[in-house]
């Protein structure tokens, strides 16, 4: 009978080492899957990128040069880039060059219309303008231009709350939102 109880007890314990070091070794595996996860998880929400350029091409030959010193991917579109510190440089056919720059900026890689915000600044030849707010959009082929809009030139000084211009043909609007206050235009001399 001492037989059969020193096996019983050999087995139990034999039973019992495999338990625990099974539960070792599965808990170890749980940590490591954990990290693994929030690696992922981290590399997932890391979607930050530092020194931004984007050339694009339309199907007019346009050129667009976008360039940022911080971008981040929109994760319910990634087609949508968030940008900090941009600056732009449009080379439109049979057109002079436009540069743009602004503080923010969302700009979308599939039609490359482009919302640039806070500290707009617009040059075109020896044309200024000012302002904090532009939705640069090839898809309607135009420059909306809002918000504390300043425009020089050599010769004028002109504010108003919106400028629309059409890329293509140069055609603008001026105006104030408010039928009631009228665009302020002063020669500079």
């Amino acid at each position: 009978m001492s037989k059969k109880i020193v096996i019983f007890f050999l087995i139990l314990i034999v039973v019992f080492f495999s338990i625990f070091f099974y539960s070792k070794i599965n808990k170890k595996n749980k940590i490591i899957d954990v990290k693994s996860d929030i690696s992922e998880e981290i590399q997932e929400k890391s979607n930050i990128m530092k020194d931004v350029n984007y050339l694009s091409t339309d199907a007019k030959g346009n050129q667009y040069i976008i360039n940022a010193a911080e971008g981040e991917i929109d994760y319910s579109n990634p087609n949508i880039i968030y940008l900090k510190n941009v600056k732009a440089i449009i080379h439109l056919n049979n057109s002079e060059t436009i540069e743009i720059t602004s503080d923010y900026g969302k700009y979308d890689t599939n039609n490359y219309d482009t919302i640039f915000s806070k500290n707009v600044m617009i040059n075109y030849l020896d044309n200024k303008i000012t302002s904090e707010y532009l939705d640069f959009s090839i898809k309607r082929n135009t420059m909306i231009i809002s918000r504390n809009v300043i425009y020089t030139n050599l010769e004028n000084m002109l504010e108003a709350d919106v400028v629309e211009i059409d890329i293509t043909t140069k055609d603008t609007k001026i105006y104030m939102n408010n039928n009631n206050k009228k665009v302020i235009i002063k020669n500079k001399d």
